[in-house]
């Protein structure tokens, strides 16, 4: 479905974005392990033809961007130029190989094959960090107390196909009020190893461990880890599994008519809230931290009312230090089109 335009970023608040179009439109992609998501910008904060498409149902992600270039409503004349690519994996080098899926490319030979001038690749949580400063307040919901402290770190995480990890450090103050020049992590924290933080979650881990020989903190906070901890619950209360995909056992467990995928819930984001927790004290991040990602969104009021905020803070001595730290949910639809806007706009003053 092809979704009308959409201003994302308020040009006035960008000053390096100072004409009304671009000389040619820009191609936007958030590629996820499920799903690629494309956009193109044919000015400043103005992002149009957003659309959505399955990576299951294309061999190559060359294949994918032909695809969303060939549709009737995104068709440029004299092509498009100019290409920023959000992917979630790590970007060492020129070649990709995907995590979650089984898409691997040249980003040279991508943007040869796709007759791009230039063609920025980055980390999907890299882009997302980088959209963080230009979110309106209704594109968040903080959950909990706190509030954030100008010029200081900012840290990020999300749970949908993977866990994705990254934050912001102010590099440089500027004096008279000005805004702090931001740098966003290249990060793959969610594959730190994960730490249980009560006797439940000593069961889960030794049960997840008859499967990985590395448990990180993905296996458990993600798609497939929603399945994995329903698994091991089911196992460690001596109940019956049914096969479950993560979708269900979250709309059983948001409905109410099944105990065991409510505990599903419950885990998920009491360990969700642990691990951000250490990321908070690990970067400092007194300018908040921010959840993204496709699951938590969907849990709305539950996730607002879940232990997660309790066990954020949970920390022993520094329970005080995070009790001052603001926890948001990013609730903008499409935020990793401003980062890899903003990425691409750097690229190309250059």
């Amino acid at each position: 479905m092809i979704v009308s335009p959409v201003a994302i970023i308020d040009s006035s608040t960008e000053p390096r974005l100072d004409s009304a179009r671009h000389a040619s439109p820009r191609l936007l992609a958030d590629i996820g392990g499920t799903n690629a998501r494309f956009a193109l910008e044919t000015g400043p904060g103005r992002i149009e033809a957003i659309e959505v498409l399955s990576c299951a149902a294309h061999a190559t992600l060359a294949d994918a961007l032909r695809a969303y270039l060939a549709l009737p409503a995104v068709a440029v004349a004299g092509g498009v130029r100019h290409a920023a690519i959000a992917i979630a994996n790590p970007i060492v080098g020129d070649f990709v190989r995907m995590t979650n899926h089984h898409w691997e490319f040249s980003i040279e030979a991508l943007r040869r094959e796709c007759g791009f001038d230039e063609l920025a690749v980055v980390n999907d949580f890299y882009a997302l960090a980088m959209a963080l400063p230009h979110l309106s307040d209704a594109e968040k919901c903080q959950v909990g107390a706190g509030a954030p402290v100008a010029g200081t770190p900012i840290a990020l995480l999300g749970a949908g196909t993977g866990l994705g990890v990254s934050g912001l450090v102010p590099a440089e103050n500027l004096p008279g009020g000005a805004k702090p020049v931001w740098t966003a992590l290249r990060s793959e924290g969610g594959h730190v190893t994960f730490s249980p933080a009560n006797e439940t979650e000593v069961a889960i881990l030794q049960f997840a461990w008859r499967e990985f020989e590395h448990v990180s903190a993905e296996r458990f906070l993600s798609g497939s880890g929603l399945e994995l901890i329903y698994r091991a619950l089911a196992h460690h209360r001596g109940v019956a599994a049914v096969a479950l995909d993560a979708p269900e056992i979250t709309r059983r467990g948001l409905a109410g008519g099944c105990a065991l995928c409510a505990e599903v819930i419950d885990v998920f984001c009491g360990m969700l809230g642990t691990i951000a927790g250490n990321l908070a004290v690990t970067l400092g991040a007194q300018g908040g931290v921010y959840i993204g990602g496709g699951i938590v969104p969907r849990l709305g009021e539950r996730f607002a009312a879940s232990c997660f905020r309790a066990r954020f803070e949970r920390k022993g001595r520094f329970v005080g230090y995070l009790t001052q730290v603001p926890t948001y949910v990013i609730t903008a639809e499409y935020p990793a089109f401003v980062g890899v806007s903003a990425i691409l706009a750097d690229r190309l003053s250059v």
